[in-house]
């Protein structure tokens, strides 16, 4: 026998009530003190359908890429190209790869959606897109950063550190030889002061004698030695500075093709800066005195230009605001042309 359609108190749950519309319950179960409406319940609404991931829509995004509608990123930014557009609920660095990028190995995120700085590199184990792709904007292809070039100060190439230690070196032998002939007889006064001094201290070390006592002494030695600093000196002063303020080129500097040119504005640096550019380099001369302190300085600024970036300035260099650059050659007049500055006044060239 069949129970009739109506409310009725559920066998499993007394303390409610459901309806029975003669082959099952229906509805929602009530209080069983409730107040029963008159008839069956209303039929409930049907669940929403979940959203379904782009991979299985297959939509594509107004920028052209397959994801949801493109978002505004992080702080505002939008995504890069070829970046669709976050799930719900996903951070940025969530965020899947570019159409054709694989993923990235265990343990990597991709970058946030907004667009990397210019030269910047894929992140570790992110290869190159497939032929067609494009990255995202700022990423160099194939994930390589080209070398920033090398500084051209006001159009002007750096000198090569090869080329300068050459051309000081053929300074050096020019006011080597000067100073040879103007301190020939000083030179020789000290090596009659000296001599007997090293003759007795090498007789006594071969003798086996290390006692001081009874040595040889000279008054003259030490005057000796520093007027023949200050003779090299000057003469190194008279040589290089005024050559490098007038046209920047000593007779190496020339011989090589390089010269020396104001930082600012690269033309010649004129006296002034030319003689402070020297003195950090030429006054250390009088220092030799000083059991070779002197030389040491000299030694180190010479060789500050190789770690010196992005100008390989020296000291001198610095203390003078001044750079080393490659010397444009001259071109040669061509056939027929005439120099303004040789034609006569009031005349015409020949």
């Amino acid at each position: 026998m069949s129970v009739a359609p109506g409310w009725y108190v559920d066998p499993a749950d007394p303390a409610t009530q459901r309806y029975w519309d003669g082959g099952g319950w229906i509805g929602r179960a009530l209080p069983a003190d409730a107040p029963t409406p008159e008839g069956p319940p209303p039929p409930e609404p049907e669940p929403e359908p979940e959203p379904a991931s782009p991979a299985v829509t297959g939509q594509v995004s107004p920028a052209g890429q397959p994801g949801s509608p493109a978002v505004p990123g992080p702080a505002g930014t939008p995504p890069g190209a070829g970046w669709p557009a976050p799930p719900p609920g996903a951070s940025p660095p969530g965020w899947p790869a570019p159409p054709g990028w694989p993923a990235p190995p265990t343990g990597q995120q991709p970058p946030p959606g907004q667009q990397a700085p210019p030269g910047q590199q894929p992140p570790p184990g992110w290869p190159a897109p497939p032929a067609g792709q494009q990255p995202p904007p700022g990423w160099p292809p194939h994930g390589y950063v080209h070398p920033a070039p090398p500084p051209a100060p006001h159009g002007m190439q750096l000198a090569g550190l090869g080329t300068r230690l050459v051309a000081r070196l053929i300074d050096f032998a020019i006011v080597f030889g000067l100073s040879a002939v103007a301190c020939f007889w000083l030179v020789w006064q000290l090596i009659e002061e000296i001599t007997p001094i090293w003759q007795e201290a090498w007789r006594r070390s071969m003798a086996g004698d290390t006692s001081t006592e009874g040595l040889p002494t000279s008054d003259r030695s030490g005057t000796l030695t520093m007027l023949i600093l200050l003779i090299i000196a000057v003469l190194w002063a008279v040589y290089e500075v005024p050559a490098v303020g007038r046209t920047g080129q000593t007779f190496g500097k020339r011989v090589m093709g390089i010269k020396v040119v104001a930082l600012e504005s690269g033309k010649p640096v004129g006296g002034n800066r030319s003689l402070r550019r020297w003195n950090t380099f030429g006054l250390p001369t009088l220092l030799w005195y000083c059991c070779g302190l002197g030389l040491v300085l000299q030694l180190f600024d010479a060789f500050s230009p190789v770690v010196d970036r992005p100008l390989q300035q020296a000291l001198h260099d610095k203390r003078a605001l001044t750079v080393v650059v490659r010397a444009p050659r001259d071109t040669p007049p061509t056939p027929g042309s005439t120099d303004n500055d040789s034609t006569p006044t009031g005349g015409t060239a020949p």
